[in-house]
């Protein structure tokens, strides 16, 4: 897989993971299950667009998501993203709902998430690809491994980031976190996922956005401009 297209400050050091046997394995998977026809998503060339639009040394936040949409023409290959023409999916409804009674930030019409992408959001899934219409249909296949590696770089920054984790599957990756509440130097922040079944659990009322900020802030960093700009193209 060393041929997709990814920012030059990620391949270096993810380089042994895109050699490793496992991701061989897992590129063989993929080639076979669309030689048989079967339609995955996102496109190939939109499988690291998280590493892409946002540079290793320039991650600020990271929001983890479990795999990308299922339906046609959704996912593009950032977490909770569709493309500005395609209808704003539940969870992200509920995102944006959080963020309007957080910060006062009214909804945005779109689901277009590049602009906080190119802020230092890292909008990363745990499950980089999906078999149309199956959700999950590619966990269990590596991708899981490959992401835990992505999550130890940013870990290994020195300079401080929040960790924005919805729901139990991406709490999972706290683990390999140095949390401040563990003596770390990272933000890690909790909830349940932002799905309907679950975000009235908790995920309302986080103010997750206004914490991270008040972080960034506390640490000489610049705070996220989560308000989206009101017309939108998709880039590449």
């Amino acid at each position: 897989m060393a041929d997709v297209k990814l920012h030059s400050s990620w391949l270096e050091p993810l380089r042994g993971e895109f050699d490793s046997p496992y991701m061989h394995t897992l590129k063989a998977w993929l080639l076979a299950e669309k030689q048989a026809g079967k339609r995955i998503f996102p496109k190939g060339g939109e499988w690291f667009r998280a590493l892409d639009l946002t540079p290793l040394d320039a991650v600020r936040v990271v929001i983890l998501g479990q795999d990308p949409y299922h339906g046609p023409g959704q996912a593009h290959g950032l977490c909770f993203s569709v493309q500005p023409d395609v209808r704003i999916p539940p969870s992200l409804v509920n995102i944006y709902k959080e963020l309007e009674a957080d910060l006062g930030i009214p909804r945005a019409r779109h689901g277009f998430l590049e602009h906080w992408a190119q802020q230092g959001v890292l909008l990363l899934n745990s499950v980089l690809t999906v078999q149309m219409g199956m959700a999950a249909s590619h966990q269990g296949k590596g991708w899981e491994r490959f992401t835990d590696a992505v999550i130890r770089l940013v870990n290994a920054k020195p300079d401080p980031v929040v960790f924005m984790l919805w729901g139990s599957h991406a709490q999972k990756k706290a683990a390999a976190v140095d949390s401040i509440d563990r003596g770390g130097r990272h933000l890690v922040l909790k909830s349940p996922h932002p799905s309907p079944l679950s975000a009235h659990n908790g995920f309302f009322g986080s103010r997750h956005f206004s914490q991270a900020n008040a972080f960034l802030e506390q640490h000489s960093r610049s705070p996220i401009d989560w308000a989206l700009p009101a017309m939108v193209s998709a880039a590449g």
